[in-house]
Formats: structure tokens, C-alpha cells, sequence
């Protein structure tokens, strides 16, 4: 039977076509090479997968090189999905499969203009990035083809382009953020002649997508080497191509009574070394920007001094979202967190009502992180921190979101029309509601009515 041929009481086929998918799915890709080979091809594991496995680490990927057109490829998995027919990429499972190819001219500091496919797999990885990532390993023998140095590159932790270092980044611009990622995730140097290219040529990473340039930089700042990374990218010349205003943080000085670490540059540098592996992006950002109106707010008086720096923060912040791109949720929270780390300096006078309402500030875990990671790079004292975990951790959902006792329609009903006080009533009314002062219904109108009693009177409702 062939895919999409009805089946039985299928008449859409849709049973045969998710079997297949099915199948896939469970494949494995040593399996996917077995068939290969059987069939009469060539194929080999290939890339980040053997690389991350030679390192002792879990792969990261499981990507097949072959011999096989991207036709061919469909007759051996039927059901597996073309993602780049003009490249020869084949998606099977969870794995891609991709035919040997030659590329031409990359126009584009991405892609190229056209490929070519070859026959061997030395012929393909000339066309690969760096030589630790270029090694082909049969999975049945454990042999490994390694046609550039890249096991030597492993063993002795260095990062290389292949060939021509200028060559291979020009034909994709974002082999200089994925060289700095590299390095800093396994800890690795990167070659000279390939860091002498990446400085020469980094005003090219302007030219890249700004959604590319975000992912690499989102993956440098959540894969636990964040510190090492935003080093390299400064000593590379990419920060201030990248992130001119993290850029701004060096040599901003700081008083020494608050940050005896030093200059916002430090400071940060100290922030991103204490993010764990796995740290979710928008903490992992927060952290990066959290400061980032110091720059532009510095002032020299009685002291060192940033007026103003939050509100000028946010809005760089916001700005910065912008220009990468970032989802208006991702965005959202990352400037809360940059317009709220300040606020801790302040939560054991806060009236209960308005600690309550930081409490329930969305994902408030991160806020608290954000700020003990500020603490532990700087001055050191976690009293604030610890207080507002403490209380965090202690207050039940419904004593920091409770249900309302008074909404805008209770306040229509008692006659009062709709204007600019009925949201600064109803705020007065949760702020004792919060703070225990009114617990029902009743009581809460009783306030709401006082209030608007010693307040101009809204207009009676009419009629």
C-alpha cells in the first residue's frame, strides 16, 4: 500500500500516514543508518551530536550524513518531512538527515546562492564551521572520520575554523557568535587566526536576523558559561556590535560603600557568573540589563550617584526587546524585572498591602534570584533577600490574591458613575482588604463610601 492510499474504513488514509510518522518518531538514528547502508549508501553521525558524545557529555543532537539524494531519502522513510530540498535536509524522527554537499557563493552571510551534492563525506565537511564539529562517526564501529584535526582540536580544547577562518564566516555571520558560545560552554580557547578573523570581521554580525542574534545570545546566557561568554564577545569586538549597550557598562564607575566589586562592568560580569546551567531566559536577561540605565544616569556629588537609573532602564530595556525581537511575553517580564530589582531595598517598611502586591508580581521567583544574585555581587547582605523569601514562601495564594470584595459594578449598583475615582477607591478598598482591615462585602462598600465622602463627589448616576 502506498501513503495516502485509502485503508479500510479509512477513507482519508490518515491511519497509514500516522504509523508512518509513528515509526519514525521511534527510530532511532543508528536504525535510520542501518537502512541507509542497506539500501547501498553511505552514512555517518555527524556534528554536535559526536562532539557533545566525545566530550562525555549528553548529545545535544543526533544529525546523519549521507550519500543519499534528498528523492532517494523519501523512498527509504516515507513520511519524512523536506525541510530544504535546495540543501538536500530531510527531518526523520527526531533526527535530520542530510545529503553530502558542496556549497557555492554565500551572497547572503547566510546561506548559499546554490549546492552541489558530492559523494564522500571529506568532501562535505569542508563546507562545515569548526573542526570539532566536523567529525563523522560510524555508530555500529564507534570510528570516527576526522578529516581537519578535530579530535586533536578536542583533546587540546580549542575552538578552529576550517580552512579559512575569514571564509567561513563570511559565508554565515553567525559562526562568530556560535565560536564564542562554543568556547565558553566547554570552556575551550578559541585558535588565533580564527579570533583574529572574528575581530576583523565583526560589524558583519549586523547583517544577521536580529531573531538569530537573540538565540545565540539567549543560549550563551543560559548554558552556565554566561561570564566567559560575554568576555570573549567583548574581547572579540561583538559586544558592542551586539549589545552596545551592555557595551556602556564598562568603566561606569560605582560607590564603593554599595559595590565595593567595582565598575557596572564587574558588577554584571559577577551577576552572569553565578547563573546556573538551565536559568530561564528571561531571568538570564533581567540579570544582563538589570543596570543597563546606569550608563546614562551617572552623576559625581556628595557621592556616586544613578538618579533615575530604573526608569531609564526600562526603557532601554524596552528598546533592546524591541530590537531583538523578543515575544511580548519574554519582553514583558524582562523589563519587570529590570523596573523592580530596586524595590527590595524597601520590603521591610513596605505597608502589608504593598508587599503583598510585589509578592504576587509575575514569576516573583525570578525577581527574588535576580536580586540575591545582585546581593552576592556586590555588598554581600541578603537580610532584604531572605525577608521577602521568607514571606513569600509563608503566605498562602489567597492571602496575596484574594479574591476582590468590591468591583466597579458593586460601585455602579450603590449609584456611583464610573470616573477617575473608582480605580483609586478600589485600590483603598484591596489596600484593606490586604491588610486585614475590612473582610467582607459590607464592610469593604462602608470604606469605599467614606472614601468617596471625603473625596469631590463623582456626579450622581442618572436615572
Amino acid at each position: 500500500m502506498r501513503v495516502g492510499e485509502p485503508a479500510g474504513d479509512d477513507p482519508s488514509g490518515c491511519a497509514v500516514l500516522t504509523a508512518l510518522y509513528s515509526t519514525l518518531i521511534a527510530m532511532t538514528a543508528r536504525e535510520a543508518i542501518g537502512r541507509l547502508r542497506e539500501a547501498g549508501h553511505t552514512a555517518y553521525l555527524v556534528g554536535g551530536g559526536v562532539r557533545d558524545r566525545l566530550l562525555g557529555l549528553p548529545a545535544s543532537d543526533e544529525d546523519i550524513a549521507t550519500d543519499a539524494v534528498p528523492d532517494r531519502l523519501r523512498e527509504l522513510f516515507p513520511g519524512a518531512r523536506l525541510v530544504g530540498a535546495h540543501f538536500g535536509v530531510v527531518v526523520a524522527g527526531d533526527f535530520e538527515i542530510a545529503t553530502y554537499r558542496r556549497d557555492s557563493a554565500y551572497l547572503d552571510g547566510r546561506r548559499p546562492e546554490s549546492v552541489a551534492f558530492v559523494a564522500t563525506p571529506e568532501e562535505d565537511s569542508r563546507r562545515r564551521d569548526f573542526t570539532v564539529n566536523a567529525l563523522y562517526e560510524d555508530p555500529f564501529t564507534g570510528a570516527i572520520l576526522d578529516f581537519h584535526g578535530g579530535l586533536g582540536d578536542l583533546r587540546a580544547g580549542v575552538v578552529r575554523a576550517i580552512g579559512d577562518p575569514a571564509e567561513r564566516f563570511e559565508e554565515d555571520r553567525l559562526r562568530l557568535l556560535r565560536a564564542v558560545r562554543f568556547a565558553a560552554r566547554f570552556g575551550f580557547t578559541i585558535e588565533a587566526r580564527t579570533f583574529a578573523a572574528m575581530r576583523a570581521l565583526a560589524p558583519g554580525i549586523q547583517g544577521i536576523a536580529a531573531e538569530r542574534v537573540r538565540d545565540e545570545l539567549t543560549r550563551m546566557l543560559t548554558e552556565g558559561r554566561a561570564r566567559r561568554a560575554f568576555e570573549l564577545l567583548h574581547d572579540a569586538g561583538l559586544l558592542r556590535e551586539t549589545l552596545p549597550e551592555v557595551e556602556a557598562f564598562r568603566g561606569v564607575e560605582q560607590p564603593p560603600e554599595f559595590h565595593p566589586e567595582g565598575d557596572v562592568w564587574t558588577h554584571a560580569l559577577l551577576m552572569l557568573g553565578g547563573l546556573p546551567e538551565g536559568a530561564s531566559a528571561t531571568l538570564a536577561w533581567g540579570v544582563l540589563l538589570h543596570d543597563v540605565g546606569k550608563p546614562a544616569t551617572f552623576s559625581r556629588a556628595d557621592r556616586i550617584r544613578f538618579n533615575g537609573h530604573v526608569e531609564a532602564g526600562v526603557e532601554i530595556a524596552r528598546r533592546t526587546m524591541h530590537r531583538l525581537k523578543f515575544s511580548n511575553e519574554a519582553a514583558e517580564q524582562i523589563v519587570s524585572l529590570v523596573a523592580n530589582h530596586m524595590r527590595f531595598g524597601d520590603v521591610r517598611r513596605m505597608k502589608e498591602s504593598t508587599l503583598k502586591r510585589f509578592l504576587r508580581l509575575d514569576r516573583f521567583e525570578e525577581h527574588l534570584a535576580l536580586h540575591r544574585l545582585d546581593c552576592l555581587s556586590s555588598h554581600a547582605q541578603l537580610g532584604n533577600y531572605e525577608f521577602a523569601r521568607e514571606r513569600f514562601q509563608s503566605l498562602a495564594e489567597e492571602e496575596v490574591r484574594p479574591r476582590r470584595l468590591l468591583t466597579g459594578a458593586d460601585l455602579i449598583a450603590a449609584g456611583y458613575r464610573p470616573g477617575p475615582e473608582f480605580k483609586r477607591v478600589l485600590n483603598e478598598v484591596e489596600d484593606a482588604q490586604l491588610e486585614g482591615r475590612v473582610a467582607d462585602k459590607e464592610s469593604a462598600l462602608a470604606l469605599a463610601k467614606e472614601r468617596f465622602a471625603a473625596s469631590p463627589a463623582p456626579p450622581p448616576a442618572s436615572g
